[in-house]
């Protein structure tokens, strides 16, 4: 296996360390992680592709990332409730449809009087959740999704990410 050397600034050693310490003690292994990250996310980002973060799960849930081009988003809200929807083409060519749904809100206000602050109100909430789900063709992503959205973002999904132009 070939050696490389890296010199490290003394400013950089205690992150050096650090990343040791979380790699247990394979930092070769650690750089190798960090390196094909940032190859990855550069080389996405050259070609117009940008690092998305969404969250899926009930309430705070987890953040789940890839790298893609946000195609459309749109919006539905009830007395209760709202949804948004979000379409990204990813990096591999298909598309995300991320969902987030608010939590659900009832409550009952005691008439007029209620409005105002003078009578008796009760309320209820439950955990909102959000979902990402990947499918790999536009027909495939129509199930998925509204179809207002699926009109806005299905010509958009023919263009291209970045269009170089010889001008």
């Amino acid at each position: 296996m070939p050696t490389k050397t890296i010199y490290v600034s003394d400013d950089d050693l205690p992150l050096y360390q650090r990343a040791q310490e979380l790699a247990e003690g394979n930092l070769s292994a650690a750089i190798g992680r960090a390196l094909r990250r940032f190859v990855e996310v550069e080389e996405g980002r050259r070609i117009g592709y940008d690092e998305i973060i969404v969250r899926v799960g009930p309430g705070k849930g987890r953040k789940q990332r890839f790298s893609g081009v946000l195609l459309g988003e749109w919006g539905h809200s009830t007395g209760k409730r709202v949804d948004v929807f979000r379409v990204y083409r990813t990096r591999t060519g298909k598309f995300a449809a991320h969902i987030a749904r608010s939590p659900d809100a009832s409550w009952s206000s005691g008439g007029w009087r209620g409005y105002l602050g003078l009578g008796e109100q009760t309320w209820g909430v439950t955990q909102g959740t959000s979902t990402l789900e990947v499918v790999d063709s536009l027909e495939a992503l129509r199930e998925k999704i509204p179809p207002e959205l699926y009109d806005m973002v299905a010509g958009e999904a023919e263009q291209p990410a970045v269009e170089d132009l010889d001008i």
